[in-house]
């Protein structure tokens, strides 16, 4: 019902290939690889954008990223993130838009260099009616809920100064700006008229029988004026049951989360959560 729907793919789509990020003797690292086959029900649920840049899209190397970008463009579905120079384009009703993906990785435009990120928007916003930025940052479980001040260390890795990030590629002409990374749900605030969503939690982690804050999850709908400025929106609430299926979830739980946590990192500026999900600026 949207006019673009857009995700963040955490993981190759690849058939076979080989991967030396984790040890033998690991039992704490994570190597993603999804059958390429699955691309299809990403065309069939609607996105139209997908995500590159985050931590585990290089999981099984170049050749992992470019099966990624062949299937998705096999479907019909764009992307972002693949590499410095991967940025989503797309026009709806007239406008121009862009969709440019940060992340802390060698591979992607990095979040951790704010003046690189401030130019990258900058420059794009020249030929585009309004510029999205996706970013792939912060620490990560339920003990990073918060979005705190200044740099986030996670496993020995700078995971951004995410208030400072957001608010430059804003300053520098990004009209929406969407986090996810940590895993769990984090604050909205809207900035210069802007909305930022500092993380969006898991949605479908198949696999994984996630519980408590790592488990709820949102289908996030922002309308955005033609100027860039945030309108309105409604938080759709989800949780993952089982070995991580997102459902809908008719008792709205994550509501209460993001309002309480928007308000205590965010204050005056945090959105407005109402009981039915419709989101608003303070």
């Amino acid at each position: 019902a949207v006019d673009l729907a857009f995700g963040n793919l955490e993981g190759p789509m690849l058939e076979g290939g080989s991967t030396s990020k984790c040890g033998a003797a690991s039992h704490s690292c994570f190597a993603f690889r999804v059958p390429t086959r699955f691309g299809r029900h990403l065309k069939s649920a609607g996105f139209d954008v997908m995500n590159l840049a985050n931590n585990h899209a290089s999981d099984f190397g170049e050749n992992g990223r470019n099966s990624s970008k062949k299937v998705l463009e096999g479907l019909g579905i764009k992307h972002d993130g693949a590499d410095e120079t991967d940025i989503a384009r797309l026009e709806i009703n007239g406008n121009r838009i862009s969709i440019i993906g940060f992340a802390t990785n060698r591979v992607s435009l990095n979040l951790n260099d704010i003046e690189i990120a401030s130019r990258a928007v900058a420059e794009e916003k020249k030929n585009a009616d309004l510029v999205f930025v996706s970013f792939h940052g912060g620490a990560e479980g339920e003990g990073a809920q918060h979005v705190p001040r200044g740099n986030e260390i996670f496993l020995g890795e700078s995971r951004g100064n995410l208030r400072a990030f957001t608010h430059a590629v804003v300053d520098a002409g990004a009209d929406l700006v969407i986090g996810h990374g940590p895993h769990v749900v984090r604050a909205m605030e809207v900035y210069k008229d802007h909305l930022i969503v500092y993380s969006l939690g898991n949605f479908c982690t198949y696999g994984f029988r996630l519980a408590g804050a790592t488990a709820l999850s949102m289908i996030l709908e922002a309308k955005i004026g033609p100027d860039g400025k945030f309108l309105g929106g409604k938080v759709h609430a989800a949780r993952q049951i089982g070995a991580g299926v997102p459902s809908l979830d008719p008792g709205k739980v994550v509501l209460g989360v993001l309002r309480n946590l928007s308000t205590a990192d965010f204050g005056p500026s945090a959105v407005k959560i109402d009981a039915d999900g419709t989101i608003s600026a303070p």
